[in-house]
């Protein structure tokens, strides 16, 4: 059961000094635990506990827990809309029909429940996916969800640009209670610079400035301190201080980004490019289109030369 100190009950400190807000770490707490405390399930009906607390418990609690055992508080639409925000990425937004956020939130929960359990895809019949390409440009695509594969996908553009011969590497670039972000791409040495993708390492190695950690939406704990490096093991984003990547090489040619459906608890640390797209609950994707970008990576937004929709002549 929760332990607060009855000394720092009074809101007034919570409003002078937040980190005196008793509930927030043990309900976090709870929420990392194999065995979720049964007294969080209920704990809404207690008007003290701060509301804040609530937007930070939905933008990480398991989706079963949130729709079918928690009693959810009292929130305005504005709270309900940040809970959103907390946790799905912009283009999720577009579940929002009657203009009222506690259902969008719900939908979309049951939307994630839904898509990791069957393979149905009337919700989403086609899925986006976003290239960077070496020459600055970047090609927002789609495919069908019904068969939607990023490794055959990928190397079907290892194909238009005749690197086929190089294997596909897979890395995480930030993961969220319902999605993980993944890139596929090239690592090689090449002889001539203007193979390099500048954009792919940038937005995988971001640079080295005061960046905020990103709270829209907000990371796993696997990817808290993202944009900048998670230790721990699942960060897997690791570069050289000359540069390169752990086995000597730099990103050539195009680096797709695609969203992948998943469940954190089921994510293993030491997965590791096709691992992360094979097996067992790693199947189910999602649209990762422009606002989605921009979101888990705003320094990209001046460094994209230019955004083409469908094929275009942006591919390289």
């Amino acid at each position: 059961m929760f332990s607060v100190k009855l000394s720092l009950l009074t809101p007034r400190n919570w409003l002078h000094k937040p980190s005196l807000n008793p509930w927030r770490r043990a309900m976090f707490e709870s929420l990392q635990a194999d065995d979720l405390d049964p007294h969080l399930t209920n704990l809404s009906v207690r008007n003290i506990v701060p509301r804040q607390n609530w937007i930070e418990v939905f933008a990480i609690a398991r989706p079963e827990w949130v729709l079918y055992e928690a009693t959810l508080p009292n929130l305005a639409d504005a709270e309900w809309e940040e809970c959103f925000s907390r946790r799905f990425l912009p283009g999720w937004r577009k579940w929002k029909k009657d203009g009222r956020w506690k259902p969008a939130f719900l939908t979309a929960l049951s939307l994630v429940i839904h898509r990791r359990r069957t393979r149905c895809t009337a919700d989403e019949a086609w899925t986006r996916y976003i290239v960077l390409n070496r020459n600055g440009s970047a090609n927002q695509l789609e495919a069908s969800s019904r068969n939607f594969s990023p490794a055959a996908l990928f190397h079907e553009i290892k194909v238009q640009s005749d690197l086929l011969h190089l294997d596909t590497r897979i890395r995480v670039v930030v993961q969220f209670a319902d999605v993980r972000i993944l890139a596929l791409g090239v690592l090689h040495k090449p002889r001539k610079s203007f193979r390099v993708n500048a954009n792919a390492c940038l937005l995988l190695h971001p640079p080295d400035i005061s960046l905020a950690k990103l709270r829209h939406p907000t990371p796993s704990s696997s990817h808290v301190e993202y944009p900048k490096h998670t230790p721990g093991g699942h960060d897997k984003r690791r570069v050289t201080t000359t540069g390169l990547e752990e086995d000597g090489g730099i990103w050539v040619g195009s680096l797709m980004l695609v969203a992948q459906l998943t469940n954190p608890t089921l994510v293993r640390a030491e997965e590791e490019d096709f691992e992360l797209v094979t097996g067992a609950g790693h199947s189910q994707y999602c649209s990762f289109t422009w606002p989605d970008l921009w979101a888990i990576a705003p320094w990209m937004a001046d460094k994209v030369t230019k955004r083409i929709e469908g094929a275009g002549l942006g591919l390289d």
